[in-house]
């Protein structure tokens, strides 16, 4: 970096935004800017560092080695000037942005309500909010891409990370109504023997579970891979194959008899939803907001969602 020179945080947060675009085009509609004035502030942080950032290709970027190091600073930096801003600042109005992952399930079944309430509490709030896998999410939290996940998957143990559990998740082994197994008084991996897997995408921590309960038989399975849990639910009325999926997913199809659950007698699948944050990161008022909401949805509103 050269001496003396002092770094603008806005070419910080421009280059932060453009690492999670990937294009120049996108970065710079979504901070409503001139292109050439995102290139502009991408070149002079590269040379204040005496470093480059990013590699161009075309209309295609990516970053170089300087560039995935930059972005864990640029992250910190950014998080510490927002930091100053709320405590020295001292406004009584929560303020700022708010990035918060989850996954698909969580989101379609469960966070819809907080995140209407959150909303109504805390309107001068910008609250991104971005699905992916568990795996995914933790490592966006580590790296400071999003302040707050909320996972589906076996408590999690990561040192780094504060996880905090909101609830066991029961999963089922479903399948069409009319299937053989159905009327079985237990199933285990070895009647799963010509069955056709629906899972969902790689990485997913149930279907892992599933697999590896599944892998001890020694028989392959035939597996049929969505991005949706609505599709894989739709397929698996049609007779195309048995899943598993959480409980919250399937409860209206089991009691309204479109799907059946099967009398799984196999290892078990340990799923919680928990929240997850750095342990060694500042959490603003509109983290420590949605933390409490989150936690008040979970232990009280699921009974009664006018809780909120």
């Amino acid at each position: 970096m050269k001496r003396g020179a002092f770094m603008e945080l806005k070419n910080v947060q421009t280059f932060r935004v453009l690492a999670e675009e990937l294009s120049f085009t996108r970065t710079a509609e979504r901070l409503n800017y001139a292109q050439s004035s995102v290139s502009a502030q991408i070149q002079s942080l590269e040379e204040e560092l005496g470093v480059l950032l990013v590699e161009r290709s075309g209309k295609r970027i990516r970053l170089t080695d300087a560039g995935t190091q930059f972005l864990s600073y640029a992250h910190r930096l950014l998080n510490l000037a927002d930091e100053a801003h709320e405590v020295v600042g001292n406004s009584s109005e929560v303020v700022g942005t708010l990035t918060v992952g989850s996954v698909e399930s969580l989101c379609t079944y469960r966070l819809a309500p907080v995140l209407k309430a959150y909303r109504a509490h805390f309107p001068q709030v910008e609250l991104i909010f971005r699905t992916g896998i568990c795996r995914d999410l933790r490592q966006a939290v580590w790296h400071g891409s999003l302040d707050l996940a909320v996972t589906l998957e076996s408590p999690c143990q990561d040192p780094g990370l504060h996880c905090e559990i909101l609830r066991d998740e029961p999963m089922r082994v479903v399948a069409p109504v009319h299937h053989p197994l159905a009327r079985a008084l237990e199933v285990g991996p070895g009647d799963l023997e010509h069955e056709t897997l629906l899972v969902t995408e790689p990485g997913c921590s149930y279907r892992v579970m599933f697999e590896s309960a599944l892998e001890s038989t020694g028989i392959h399975h035939p597996r049929v891979e969505f991005f949706s849990v609505e599709a894989i639910k739709q397929c698996v009325q049609a007779g195309l194959g048995v899943s598993l999926l959480p409980s919250m997913a399937v409860q209206e199809e089991l009691e309204a008899h479109e799907l059946v659950e099967l009398p799984w007698n196999g290892p078990e699948f340990p799923v919680v939803s928990q929240l997850v944050w750095r342990h060694d990161k500042w959490l603003s008022p509109a983290a420590r907001g949605f933390i409490e909401m989150t936690r008040r949805y979970f232990s009280t509103a699921l009974q009664d969602v006018d809780g909120l």
